[in-house]
């Protein structure tokens, strides 16, 4: 995606949408992920050394025991009598043999133990890049995304990282060893038949299991979609349980639900039964290999080419070889899976930011904290603007008020001045900064909304107070709740602050949530606010006395109030009336009565009483983007 300077108008959002989509739907193949992910593990580069040096010792251990086997075999083949023979040299090999088994138990723990740090830590770093990342995304990203769907494919993702570098290290790297050593072995100590049995048996082997794995793949992927789409539908309704019970639709969510489980039990099914071929192929593979290799080895002993412990020897290493090899459709499946997985995180990662900063942008420097919109044109979709040629300035330590409608685009105006979207034409100042021009993190560091719909976290009354201002005192979050008119509430309660507030805030009443809301941007304390319909969900003693607590509060402040109720505005430097994305009256509130326009009829129907209902509580424009 084209990057833009603060000079250029952004790109219409469908259209950045459509690019980043085309852009993350190439096809990529599984070394090119694979190549992604050993970036990430360069870090450990010493590490992952130190560990493969153990796992050629354990595996030189390990093709050592049937050697010794030999050994052991042939030596008891004595004579009667020989006492000495059977007490003394057998006895050595069994302690040599004792000591390989250890050592190769050894080698194996050394090189868990030390590859374990690359493994976490790897984990770890894409983990967060990914957390990190997802936060950088656009607005419009997450209120198109399915998060049960996603927080899904991030789980996977997690989990490939540590399958991968397990199943590479330590399945598929040791086995290719040992079958290197054993053939060259075998190639060297007998004749090359056995080699060249071992080698027809493992490319048949290996490439039944690839192409029935292959075939196989498309009901994992299948498999996976449908786990996704089963995971989504029950996570989305339990976070509207309040909606299902409203509508008491209990059972159309329990049968949605049981037909997602249906598609994917059936899925499993062709699954199962596919891995069920797929390992009975491979144990008719092997069950020959073994037949031939030991019928080979029998002919020689009784011609005399090989003894009993070549014989004992030859079947060691057959069972060493495929034993591992059993797993390897379990093993190249999961690989696949994995690749998979973590393909769809790293895609996650390549989402291009909707609204990233510009190449050298600098911090906000706030001196009056003067706000300014000029000329802004927006709109969510480009067949739909929501703003038209809209200009205001805030002075610095002034209040402008913004009333109209819903949809008329007042929250649009916080959202952009927040630069969750970028203007699609105008500019937007602050102190004669263009918002384009500096870091978003500096911006909205200089910026606290009390929103029209206040989500908290799933944690206590304290800590929702303190995210204003990570690090607070108690104290001074105390001095919020006080400021916000909730401390009595807070103490009232058994835990006090810390009372959990529920998923999203739902122990706590839509007043006592955008109490602890106006606590929260308090503590915050940064020289511009917005108040979006700030004080909607309370009744109208706690509205006054919160609202004079807003007034103290906002003194030399610069306020942007968007609000329904006008009498919380009569004292607004500047009062701008909108109606579908245009100004079309502004003044004081004395001039606009006096002008006899849309403001002084909203104004009687509200002093009558018989104005139209509240303001539903979604944002302009939020179910808007494209």
């Amino acid at each position: 995606m084209r990057r833009y300077s603060p000079s250029d108008p952004a790109p219409a959002p469908a259209a950045a949408a459509a690019v980043t989509a085309a852009a993350t739907a190439a096809p990529r193949s599984d070394w090119a992920t694979t190549l992604k992910l050993l970036r990430y593990l360069w870090q450990y580069r010493w590490r992952v050394s130190l560990a493969l040096s153990f796992m050629v010792g354990a595996k030189l251990c390990n093709v050592g025991v049937p050697m010794l086997l030999k050994s052991l075999v042939d030596k008891l083949a004595i004579k009667p009598g020989s006492a000495e023979s059977l007490l003394v040299v057998p006895l050595g090999l069994l302690l040599a043999y004792g000591g390989l088994r250890l050592m190769t138990s050894l080698f194996t723990e050394a090189r868990e133990l030390v590859f374990a740090k690359a493994t976490e830590g790897t984990s770890r770093s894409i983990s967060l890049q990914v957390f990190r990342h997802l936060h950088d995304l656009s607005l419009r990203f997450h209120l198109e995304r399915q998060t049960g769907g996603m927080t899904r494919d991030i789980e996977r993702g997690t989990r490939a990282v540590q399958s991968l570098i397990s199943y590479s290290l330590y399945s598929i790297v040791p086995t290719l060893i040992e079958v290197a050593l054993v053939l060259g072995l075998l190639a060297v100590k007998f004749d090359v038949w056995f080699a060249g049995i071992t080698v027809v048996a493992l490319a048949v082997y290996i490439t039944f299991t690839v192409s029935v794995t292959e075939w196989r793949t498309k009901f994992r992927k299948q498999l996976n979609e449908l786990d996704t789409v089963a995971h989504s539908k029950a996570l989305d309704s339990l976070l509207n349980y309040e909606t299902v019970k409203y509508f008491n639709n209990e059972d159309f969510e329990a049968r949605r639900y049981d037909d997602s489980l249906e598609r994917l039990r059936r899925a499993q099914l062709k699954s199962q039964s596919t891995l069920s071929m797929l390992n009975s192929g491979q144990q008719l593979i092997i069950g020959l290999a073994l037949v031939v290799m030991l019928w080979r080895a029998t002919q020689g002993v009784v011609t005399g080419r090989m003894t009993l412990g070549d014989l004992v020897m030859v079947n060691a290493f057959m069972i060493q070889l495929y034993i591992p090899l059993n797993f390897l459709g379990v093993i190249y499946r999961e690989i696949k899976q994995s690749l998979t997985d973590l393909d769809k995180m790293f895609r996650l990662l390549e989402r291009e930011r909707e609204v990233a900063d510009a190449p050298g942008a600098f911090d906000l420097a706030v001196n009056d904290a003067t706000v300014r919109f000029e000329g802004v044109n927006f709109g969510y979709d480009p067949a739909r603007k929501i703003l038209f040629d809209v200009s205001f300035e805030i002075p610095g330590g002034k209040k402008l008020a913004i009333v109209g409608p819903s949809g008329s685009g007042k929250s649009t105006l916080a959202r952009l001045l927040y630069r969750f979207y970028d203007v699609d034409q105008g500019r937007i100042l602050i102190d004669g900064q263009d918002i384009r021009a500096v870091t978003q993190g500096s911006l909205r560091r200089a910026i606290g909304i009390v929103p029209q719909d206040t989500v908290l976290f799933n944690d206590t009354v304290a800590y929702n107070i303190a995210y204003g201002r990570p690090g607070a005192t108690q104290a001074e979050v105390e001095a919020a709740a006080r400021a916000a008119h909730i401390h009595d509430f807070i103490a009232s309660t058994p835990k006090g602050y810390e009372t959990m507030v529920g998923e999203r805030g739902l122990k706590l009443s839509g007043g006592e949530k955008q109490r602890v809301a106006i606590a929260r941007t308090l503590l915050k304390n940064p020289p511009i606010l917005i108040f979006d319909e700030a004080t909607s969900a309370l009744d109208s003693s706690n509205e006054r006395a919160i609202q004079a607590e807003l007034e103290s509060v906002a003194q030399n402040k610069t306020v942007l109030v968007i609000a329904h109720r006008l009498s919380t505005i009569v004292d607004a430097h500047e009062i701008l009336v909108m109606e579908k994305g245009h100004v079309i009256e502004r003044g004081r509130h004395a001039e606009l009565l006096a002008r006899e326009g849309t403001y002084a009829r909203m104004w009687r129907l509200q002093q009558s009483g018989a104005g139209a209902a509240q303001e539903p509580a979604v944002p302009d424009g939020a179910l808007n983007p494209a």
